[in-house]
Parts: C-alpha cells; sequence; structure tokens
C-alpha cells in the first residue's frame, strides 16, 4: 500500500509541476507580448508623429528624416483615414488584397477592434484630424498565439509517452509475474524431482541401509521450507544477523553436489573460515544459489565451480567462479537487467533478484569481476562484516 501512495504522491507531484511550467510559460510569454505592444505602440506613435509633421511642412523640415521613419515602418499594419472614415494611405497589407476596397474596410474594422485610433491633427484652423489605426503585428501575433500551440505539442507528447510508458510497464509486470512462477517452479523442481528419486530409492533400498536416504529426504524437506521462507520474505524488511559464511556455503555445496552432474568439481576457499557477514540467511543463499545454477547451466553440467571466502577493510567478499563459456564484453552490463537470459526458456529474473537482494536488502554490491570467454567468469559479491 506505501508503494501506491508514494506512487499517486509521484503523480501529483508530476501535475504540479506540469500546470506550473504551463502557466510560467503562458505569464512570461504575455509579459513579452506586452512589452513588445508597448514598443509597437511607440513605434506607431512615431510614425504618426512624423505623418502629422509632413502634413504641417514648411522650408524647415527634414523630409529625408521623416520619410526614413515611415519607411522604417515594415512590420506594424497601418490605415490612414480622414475624419470622415475615407481610407488616405495604408501600410504594411497584403498589396494583392488591398486592391480591394471590402478588404481594406475588413482590415479597418479589425484595428478598431484591437487599438485605439491616433489622431492626426493637418488644420488647426479647422480642427480637423487625420486617424491613424494600426493592429498587432505578424510576429506579435504569433507570439500570443504560441505558447498555446506550444502547451498542446508538450500535452501530446506527454500522453502519448504516458499510454506508451503505462503499456510498456504492464507488459513488463506482466512479465516478471509470469517470470516469478518460473522461478517458483525452478526453486522447487530441484527438491521435488530429489524427494521423487529417495523415496524410489528408500522402497528398493534395506532398513539397515535407509537411514541416509532418510537424512536427505530432510534436507529436501529443509530446502522446500527454506524455499517459501525465501518468496515469503520477498517485499519485506529482512532481518540482517552476523553470520559465519564458511559453514554456510559448505552445507549449500555440499547439498547442490548431491543434485548435480558428478562431472562437475566443486571448491570451496576461504582465507580465515571464521569469517562473518550481517546477512539474512536464506536470501543470501538464494543468491549463491542462483549464481551457481547460472554457472552450472554456462559449464553446460562440465567443469570448475569454486567459491573464495574473503575480507578486508570491514568488507567480505565471495567471489563464485566457473569455467563456463563466459560473458562476451558487449553484455556485461546487462547481465543483472530483467529478461537477460541465455537460455532458450529462461526468463531472465535470477541475476536480476540475485542484484535486488544483495543491493537493496543487504546494502551490498554484486558484480561481474572478470569474465572471458571460453575461460569462464567470476561474479564478486560485497557485504558488511
Amino acid at each position: 500500500m506505501r508503494m501506491y501512495e508514494q506512487k499517486n504522491w509521484w503523480k501529483r507531484g508530476l501535475f504540479i509541476a506540469a500546470i506550473s511550467i504551463g502557466i510560467t510559460s503562458l505569464w512570461y510569454t504575455q509579459r513579452l507580448v506586452d512589452l513588445l505592444a508597448r514598443e509597437e505602440q511607440k513605434k506607431v506613435l512615431l510614425w504618426a508623429n512624423a505623418t502629422k509633421e509632413l502634413v504641417n511642412a514648411n522650408e524647415n523640415t527634414d523630409f529625408d528624416f521623416l520619410l526614413n521613419i515611415i519607411k522604417d515602418n515594415e512590420t506594424i499594419p497601418v490605415i490612414l483615414v480622414d475624419d470622415s472614415n475615407n481610407i488616405i494611405d495604408y501600410r504594411n497589407i497584403d498589396t494583392i488584397e488591398a486592391k480591394s476596397s471590402k478588404y481594406l474596410q475588413n482590415q479597418l474594422e479589425e484595428m478598431k477592434k484591437q487599438n485605439e485610433a491616433i489622431p492626426i491633427l493637418y488644420d488647426e484652423s479647422q480642427k480637423r484630424y487625420n486617424y491613424l489605426y494600426y493592429k498587432n503585428s505578424v510576429i506579435l501575433t504569433q507570439l500570443k498565439t504560441y505558447p498555446y500551440y506550444q502547451l498542446s505539442v508538450i500535452a501530446i507528447f506527454i500522453l502519448v509517452a504516458y499510454l506508451a510508458f503505462s503499456a510498456s510497464r504492464r507488459a513488463e509486470q506482466n512479465r516478471v509475474w509470469v517470470g516469478m512462477s518460473k522461478e517458483t517452479a525452478h526453486q522447487l523442481g530441484t527438491p521435488i524431482s530429489s524427494l521423487h528419486g529417495w523415496v524410489q530409492l528408500l522402497k528398493d533400498t534395506d532398513k539397515s541401509e535407509q537411514e541416509t536416504i532418510i537424512n536427505e529426504l530432510q534436507q529436501d524437506i529443509q530446502r522446500l521450507e527454506m524455499i517459501t521462507e525465501r518468496f515469503s520474505k520477498i517485499g519485506s524488511a529482512p532481518v540482517l544477523q552476523k553470520v559465519l559464511l564458511y559453514p554456510m556455503v559448505t552445507d549449500f555445496v555440499s547439498y547442490l553436489k548431491n543434485r548435480t552432474s558428478s562431472k562437475v568439481k566443486y571448491h570451496v576457499y576461504a582465507t580465515n573460515k571464521e569469517i562473518t557477514a550481517y546477512i539474512n540467511g536464506p536470501l543470501l543463499e538464494w543468491v549463491i544459489e542462483n549464481i551457481c545454477k547460472n554457472a552450472i547451466d554456462a559449464m553446460e553440467g562440465e567443469g570448475i565451480l569454486s567459491i573464495t571466502l574473503s575480507e578486508d577493510s570491514g568488507k567480505t567478499f565471495i567471489d563464485i567462479y566457473d569455467s563456463g563459456k563466459g560473458i562476451p564484453k558487449s553484455k556485461l552490463k546487462t547481465v543483472f537487467k530483467p529478461g537477460y537470459t541465455t537460455k532458450k526458456r529462461g526468463w531472465g529474473l535470477g541475476l536480476s533478484l540475485v542484484k535486488r537482494i544483495v543491493e537493496s536488502y543487504h546494502n551490498g554490491k554484486v558484480f561481474v569481476k572478470e569474465s572471458s570467454i571460453e575461460n569462464g567468469t567470476t561474479f564478486r559479491i560485497v557485504l558488511n562484516n
């Protein structure tokens, strides 16, 4: 439940962040629009004053200066009308369309809606005015609408990304569930097959020789109990205890040795048989088992599998070597990702579980220490001691 609550908080946080980005974008764009609108208004006023000066020009008027001011307006559409609303002149309006008086009148009506007219006094004695109308430039108009297009594109992109992510996540969850089911069956397969074999052997053995078989049966029953315990601990915080590793590893190797090919040679080394680490026994044994089973598959049931225990600077190291076919360098970074497998029927969850158990539950590290094609692979587990 806590995971789903965190997920919902993340969704709310991302939604609030998206809204904030949208509001900030609109606010900033509107600020730019206002600044540009004021600049355009200044240009139009300057244009109007230049026109007024030309109307009232005398021999001392600098015509070149005034004409340059008028010519400098190349972006803002303007229409000059007399006091009877007759169009006198226009600028920056489509010249082809402007041949139609109806088009010019429509443009004039649009300008009247957008901005107030700028009066230009041209006859002081009779107080007669011309009026200059203008509308926003193409740049200003585009700038006003740009953030809405931008936000629409971003919204569509986020929607498509969300749908794709959701579909991918559902597919991955399905693979994980199927993989966990396969992993459960795989975990149970060894002790169950062993139990069948021991039961059959028990039927064919005299009572005086059955004690060894009963001991092996007890080990398989304990293995089934341990598998149940392993799966019960996934998803909950395990209790870590200081444990001697050498006896645990040798017991596991002894169990595995009796249930795998005799062509696999097992070796356990320790620089000190008193080496300890803070671990959860069932989970760490699961880690070692997964790596060992992968090693046996890599060796195709024939080769050397060795486990070496050592310690240094407050850390405990478990090195698991196999003489198998090795891992290509291009795959070294992907071996722990869900779905990676070299087996035709594999689901690629074994090493993914290994990484999760070691790093998330034991605060340790696991990685491929070294590997080369046809010369084997060494996995290293680093734990706190």
